[in-house]
């Protein structure tokens, strides 16, 4: 969290004379009755200037922005000349109550600025929001997020208001002006994303939303959607409807998915676009002003990733579960947990209640709660592993057959490498190649054509990540979504500065003490 001190004061007035009397001492805007080498004060100014202009001259290089000269005589001015007057207001014949405003707009602006420079290229605040992470990240952590580990992005919609993402608090609408609109360019920072490390980054699907459905892919939900509506409808009470889907299968030729997915999403676009009042309005974000997400980086640019049986492996390699990696099961209760069972492992109410059948419960689990409660037949009557998602796994418009638990394989792709590509891949790297890296791209007469070129080969412009939660059955990650491409990334979080527990009150554990101040890469 960013803590600023504002200094700012009033001129006071003087005690005796008039308005023509002569100033020889004051602020900034006084004018200059002595000067020359020798004079104290004016050897203080030039020193001023000069740290200030090497300090933001040595920001200027780090950020290879040349634009940023325009400022350098206005700073000098602010430290030397004093042509301009910065601060009219505090002279003695400016009223009272426009000193009072102005002192307190000069101090909101400073705040405004200084949070908007400490964020952009600093550090950023972060809270998790969902249980994606858990148990290594809790909902309800407050991070600290290192903008200067893999370094900071120069910001591709600059002019937003500071401590907001894409949306005005109360009034609802944008915070940011479109244009000017940069193209994507990252400074030198501390060091790269590496594997494990836990990431903020901009949501990849969030390109467009449902104003009303922010939290929900839009894609995935156009195809679920469209689903329902070409399906047949139940016609029997009790009976379940069938799904579009229901006609899918592996043996399609490409043309044939293609068709049935472009009909899918018309429907499912068509539907949400019809129903304002659920959906909203239907928005393009650009990179920068997209959802923040927070996952655990588990594949490199140009690796091939595998999942089987949970497990993922990097170019055929088993790799290492984090600690406190959660799988979900079907947990059959004999009587309700107690109370203090719950705290002691941990457990959520919503690990409890979000899907509750009676007795049976859908619970995420780490392996040491996993233990513990196999061990208490007098609170368990059965536990089984949960049925792992199947549905609208990424990519979205092919029939794969993967599941949650058993995905791909792969590759994930890496700057400057060269795909051979495929009907059979292309819905795989269509995404990357047309919406990230901004081609056009269409199959025609079962030929491949990128910027109105036949092609059978392509080259990535940027790397990218393959992003998972730890509570592996209880995440909205890459399996669903796909790649996250570097210029996606937005840092690396440093610590959990504080930690609030919903499931309690504020006298009975709502603050969690014993994971303020604690440094992320030592939560396993």
């Amino acid at each position: 969290m960013e803590t600023y001190k504002i200094h700012s004061s009033n001129n006071p007035q003087a005690p005796n004379g008039g308005a023509n009397d002569q100033k020889t001492t004051g602020g900034a805007n006084a004018p200059k009755t002595t000067g020359g080498a020798n004079d104290p004060k004016a050897k203080r100014s030039w020193v001023k200037f000069t740290v200030v202009t090497l300090i933001y001259l040595a920001f200027l290089v780090w950020v290879k922005s040349w634009w940023g000269l325009l400022v350098v005589p206005f700073i000098f001015d602010l430290y030397v000349t004093h042509r301009i007057k910065w601060g009219w207001w505090r002279e003695p014949e400016v009223s009272p109550a426009t000193r009072f405003t102005m002192s307190w707009v000069d101090a909101i602006t400073f705040a405004l600025v200084a949070i908007y420079f400490l964020n952009q290229f600093f550090f950023q605040n972060f809270v998790i929001p969902s249980s994606s992470l858990e148990k290594t990240l809790l909902t309800g952590d407050y991070l600290l997020v290192s903008k200067l580990s893999y370094g900071p992005r120069i910001p591709q919609t600059p002019l937003t208001m500071p401590l907001t993402q894409h949306t005005l608090p109360l009034l609802g609408c944008k915070s940011y002006l479109d244009h000017p609109h940069w193209d994507y360019r990252r400074v030198k920072g501390l060091g790269h994303v590496e594997l494990g490390d836990i990431v903020v980054f901009n949501y990849p699907a969030g390109d467009t939303v449902a104003i009303r459905q922010q939290n929900q892919d839009y894609y995935r939900l156009a195809y679920q959607l469209g689903d329902q509506a070409l399906g047949q409808p139940a016609t029997e009470i009790g009976q379940q409807p069938t799904l579009a889907s229901a006609s899918l299968h592996k043996g399609m030729s490409y043309e044939e998915q293609q068709q049935f997915f472009s009909r899918l999403y018309a429907a499912g676009t068509a539907y949400m676009r019809s129903d304002h009042e659920d959906f909203g309005e239907i928005v393009a974000r650009p990179t920068d002003r997209r959802e923040n997400y927070v996952k655990r980086c588990v594949g490199l640019p140009g690796q091939t990733l595998q999942i089987r049986n949970n497990v993922i492996y990097l170019n055929g390699h088993a790799q290492p579960q984090p600690e406190h990696v959660q799988f979900a099961y079907e947990v059959t209760l004999r009587t309700d947990l107690p109370d203090d069972l719950i705290r002691e492992l941990g457990i959520t109410q919503e690990d409890l209640t979000t899907q509750r059948n009676g007795n049976v419960v859908w619970m995420p689990m780490t392996a040491h709660v996993h233990q513990v409660l196999s061990h208490r037949p007098d609170l368990v009557k059965s536990i089984r592993p949960a049925e792992p998602a199947s549905d609208w796994l990424y990519p979205q418009n092919k029939v794969t057959g993967w599941t949650t638990a058993n995905y791909g394989p792969i590759w994930i792709p890496k700057k400057g490498a060269r795909l051979h590509l495929t009907l059979d891949n292309l819905p795989i790297y269509e995404r990357p190649i047309r919406v990230y890296e901004g081609n056009s791209l269409e199959v025609r007469g079962g030929r491949i054509y990128i910027n109105n070129r036949p092609t059978s080969d392509y080259t990535f412009k940027l790397d990218y990540y393959w992003m998972m939660g730890d509570n592996r059955d209880n995440s909205a990650d890459s399996r669903f979504w796909g790649f996250v491409p570097e210029d996606h990334i937005v840092g690396k979080p440093l610590f959990v500065w504080l930690s609030l527990d919903d499931d309690y009150g504020w006298f009975d554990g709502h603050v969690r003490w014993n994971r303020v101040f604690k440094r992320v890469w030592d939560i396993k």
